[in-house]
């Protein structure tokens, strides 16, 4: 599920990078200092809430209603591994900065930038949920 979950974020973020309006780029810049904030108070589920903001804005970027829906499908699945990993120590700032290298990207329309950050990006949330999984 989550090669499934990085590439379908991965194309929205790339989507988004090329055709975000300029109100959904401030909306996100918004979300994404948030989370910064959040990532400070270590409160986990607010953070995990304004997480899914974060995401949702950038399906919606990527004006392809299809995708936006199958990558939402698919986060319903993943759902519970993905909020899991917010437990592990440190665990939110490094999210935080993984979305920065997003944002900077789609910021700045550069596609591949974008694609390839948010790939990176999931790929770190499985990982950091196969370490909470064994800390169990």
């Amino acid at each position: 599920m989550f090669e499934a979950m990085a590439e379908l974020e991965a194309l929205c973020a790339g989507l988004s990078a090329e055709r975000m309006s300029v109100i959904q780029r401030q909306e996100l810049e918004g979300l994404h200092e948030r989370l910064r904030l959040l990532s400070y108070e270590g409160n986990p589920q607010l953070f995990h809430e304004v997480n899914e903001a974060f995401h949702n804005a950038i399906y919606a970027g990527s004006q392809n209603g299809y995708v936006a829906d199958m990558t939402l499908a698919t986060r319903v699945r993943v759902q519970p591994f993905r909020r899991a990993q917010f437990r592990n120590l440190g665990r939110l700032a490094k999210s935080y900065v993984e979305h920065d290298r997003v944002v900077i990207a789609i910021m700045r329309g550069d596609k591949a930038g974008a694609a390839n950050a948010m790939r990176d990006h999931i790929e770190t949330v499985r990982e950091e949920y196969e370490v909470y999984a064994v800390s169990l």
